[in-house]
């Protein structure tokens, strides 16, 4: 699984890679009273994929919080015991019936 996670992240490093030599251009931003900001086009989807981002990961971490508080303030929630895996069984023959035949 690890494997695919580096070859996922290797492709889209790749694409990424790709659209910002293809589109290496100069673009032209109007701001306000007559400003113009000149920059490279995988600079401002960068800079704005970025602030896109903001506000899901401020949400994100206000319900973790939330959450870990709410865990901490109930005393039954927080001491909810794990499930047991089961212990593997012992190397040897499995028989389904008693010793001696039925």
């Amino acid at each position: 699984m690890s494997f695919l996670k580096t070859l996922f992240w290797i492709v889209v490093a790749v694409i990424v890679a790709l659209f910002c030599f293809n589109n290496w251009t100069v673009v032209d931003v109007n701001l306000w009273n007559g400003l113009i900001l000149e920059t490279k086009l995988p600079v401002l989807l960068a800079f704005f994929f970025l602030l896109g981002l903001i506000p899901p990961l401020l949400m994100w971490q206000a319900t973790r919080y939330r959450l870990k508080r709410r865990m901490m303030s109930e005393p039954g929630l927080a001491a909810v015991p794990t499930i047991a895996t089961p212990e593997p069984l012992p190397p040897g023959p499995i028989t389904t019936m008693p010793p001696g035949g039925a």
